[in-house]
């Protein structure tokens, strides 16, 4: 009989333990690059606005934490996580299998694809034998990154590199770059819909393994208790109708979540 109740102490004791090491936030620390309308960038008083804004503010509040956003440019996120800059990353950060090997990632919070934008009439298309020669432009530490270096580069296609996507399409409207690369809605509902890029136009859809779709919270290695809670949340957000109601206020009526 003793020996059974110290059994129970045990284990008791073990089950208290696990439970006082496990870390209790009152905060969550976002990075961001601020310079990817819809999905984030500044407003006119300098306060941060967007899709990915707002379901991280919305994750926050399911949550009953509160959020904290530390700007970045995008090829500093990773660096950041691993040097507890912040505890995840919101900023339209896309899975990949690179990216895996050195940070962890939440549970999906939207799907988009890749597409070139150019100048109408240019003739250019996502068809690369179109851009042979021509300079594209891309944001450092992106998806496209890898794909510029990878294949356009091999295709005969010169690329640039920009800190962030406004120095991009900045480049892209004085002329000093004939195309830039980018997730495609950013560029329909962000550049396009904006007075610099009214006489640009998006291609089709680039299809290419380093340029997956699904995008989710970037996290540090390791910390199943956070990614856990921000996957808490995330269902939360569908469970209760608000990622739609965040959705249908940024973009319509188009779906962004694939479910995966």
């Amino acid at each position: 009989m003793k020996k059974s109740i110290l059994t129970l102490s045990v284990l008791a004791l073990c089950v208290a333990g696990s439970f006082a090491s496990a870390k209790e936030y009152k905060e969550l620390r976002f990075g961001v690059d601020p310079s990817y309308a819809p999905f984030e960038s500044k407003a006119a008083d300098g306060s941060l606005v967007g899709f990915d804004i707002d379901l991280g503010n919305a994750i926050c509040a399911e949550l009953k934490v509160k959020c904290k956003w530390v700007e970045s440019d995008f090829d500093g996120m990773i660096p950041g996580l691993k040097a507890n800059k912040f505890d995840g990353v919101i900023s339209a950060m896309t899975v990949t299998s690179s990216r895996e090997k050195v940070i962890d990632f939440s549970d999906e919070l939207f799907s988009v694809p890749t597409s070139f934008v150019f100048r109408k009439g240019s003739g250019l298309t996502e068809d690369l034998k179109t851009l042979v020669g021509k300079t594209v432009g891309y944001e450092q530490g992106t998806t496209e990154e890898a794909y510029a270096k990878a294949v356009l580069n091999k295709a005969g296609i010169k690329t640039q590199a920009y800190a962030n996507q406004d120095q991009v399409y900045s480049d892209l409207v004085t002329g000093r770059l004939d195309a830039s690369i980018q997730n495609m809605l950013q560029a329909e509902m962000g550049f396009l819909k904006s007075p610099q890029g009214a006489n640009f136009e998006v291609s089709k859809a680039v299809e290419h393994e380093l340029l997956p779709a699904k995008t989710a919270v970037g996290l540090a290695q390791g910390n199943a208790d956070l990614k856990a809670l921000i996957n808490k949340g995330i269902k939360a957000l569908h469970e209760d109708g608000s990622y739609v109601a965040i959705q249908k206020k940024h973009f319509g009526d188009q779906n962004l979540y694939s479910g995966k």
